[in-house]
């Protein structure tokens, strides 16, 4: 049977097709988040030059990834999920392996991202208001004032959403377009060799791998697309293209803005969003530049924040089988929210450290998992769509990932160099 015919007998009749740019837009909002704001921490060893080269790999193997995860959902029915498919391929074991990587990474960008709004909080609160709050207070109202939102429901969140979707677009043109033209090219190029960032390059793998999370729109976006292959992958090149065109501009901004020699400074200050937006002030940006690129974090950090807990109530309300009554959503919430709260009040300068975390984690589902279902199907001789490159990729493929989980625990462990 040919691909086409697979596909189309495998759709739900009458499905709606959507359209390659809406999916494209899909993958880059999966892809972008509040964690972009961890990159220029984690290279500035390596710095901009040798930061772009390694992240074109990152990309190149995380986009491969993601066609691995394709082809194993296209053999399965309309409208599998991730979790479906894991059981079709890498059984019940594998199955519970996937989904308490998901649920362990849900969990720890909840916190990452109450680490990092109650840093943005604090800090924009002393620079406009002159107002001291501590990160622990920040964290706590942060957490608390949009995990109401969750609870309220699903269409609480797609109305906050899309308004701080426009908003970040808005803030992130003007906030950007300032940035760029402020740049230096001293900053960019300080002749640094080789032999000096490349030691640095190990800690920064999981950092950008983390960066390119976009396997968990593959599912939404076959059936989106109603599993025509031509358009998902072209869909998921176009978004991750997108995703790499905006991290390459991000790290230009930063990096022509402030010098190598800044970064120790905030590092050892936690490396968390207000202090590098503290550094930007601090080098000469105009006032109203920094003002706009703190409400772009804000709005970054706050939309990441609802759209992972989102998924991680859902999750938690099947799992213990929680009714959507009142009493059931409590419960629901204790369980999603006291936790990374806690995490957010006792260490609330763990944003870094969190999303360190969640590149280890990322691995297992967003790499290795999808290689082996994509191996499993083809052992097996299912039929349809394969990525082409053979044996060969998909052993660079899962050997990537393999280094980009040791290379995450080797660094959570402290053993590795650190910039700084």
């Amino acid at each position: 049977m040919s691909d086409t015919a697979a596909t189309e007998g495998s759709v739900k009749p009458g499905e709606k097709r959507g359209s390659v740019l809406g999916g494209a837009v899909i993958v880059a909002g999966t892809a972008i988040g509040a964690g972009m704001f961890s990159l220029p921490v984690a290279t500035s060893g390596v710095w901009f030059g040798y930061s772009l080269l390694l992240m074109l790999a990152v990309w190149y193997c995380m986009y491969s990834a993601s066609l691995y995860l394709l082809e194993a959902n296209l053999r399965l029915p309309w409208g599998s999920s991730f979790d479906s498919i894991a059981e079709a391929t890498i059984g019940p074991v594998g199955r519970i392996i996937n989904g308490a990587s998901v649920a362990f990474l849900c969990y720890i960008l909840t916190y990452a991202y109450i680490s990092g709004g109650s840093s943005i909080i604090t800090y924009s609160l002393a620079a406009v208001e002159g107002i001291s709050l501590l990160p622990a207070v920040a964290s706590f109202i942060f957490a608390l004032l949009l995990a109401a939102i969750v609870v309220t429901g699903t269409w609480a969140v797609d109305r906050v959403s899309t308004v701080l979707v426009g908003g970040m677009v808005i803030t992130f043109l003007w906030s950007i377009s300032g940035l760029v033209s402020n740049a230096s090219m001293d900053n960019l190029l300080p002749g640094l060799s080789f032999a000096e960032a490349f030691p640095y390059s190990f800690g920064a793998l999981g950092f950008l791998t983390v960066s390119f999370g976009m396997q968990t729109a593959v599912p939404s976006l076959s059936r989106y697309l109603v599993k025509d292959h031509r358009k998902v992958r072209l869909a998921l090149l176009a978004g991750s293209l997108l995703t790499l065109a905006f991290y390459v501009l991000w790290q230009f901004s930063f990096f022509g803005n402030l010098p190598r020699s800044a970064f120790p400074a905030i590092i050892s200050a936690g490396g968390n969003i207000g202090n590098m937006i503290e550094a930007l002030a601090s080098s000469g940006l105009s006032v109203d530049i920094s003002s706009v690129l703190q409400w772009f974090a804000n709005m970054a950090v706050a939309s990441s924040f609802l759209g992972v807990s989102l998924c991680l109530f859902d999750y938690i309300a099947d799992l213990f089988g929680f009714d959507n009554s009142f009493a059931g959503r409590l419960k629901t919430a204790a369980i999603t929210f006291v936790p990374p709260t806690l995490l957010g009040v006792f260490l609330p300068n763990g944003f870094i450290t969190a999303i360190g975390f969640a590149g280890l984690v990322l691995v297992v589902f967003c790499i290795l998992s999808p290689v082996l279902m994509a191996w499993i199907g083809r052992q097996r001789g299912d039929g349809g769509y394969q990525v082409p490159g053979g044996k060969l990729r998909m052993a660079v493929i899962f050997l990537f990932g393999i280094v980009a989980m040791v290379l995450a625990a080797l660094d959570l462990l402290g053993l590795l160099p650190r910039f700084g």
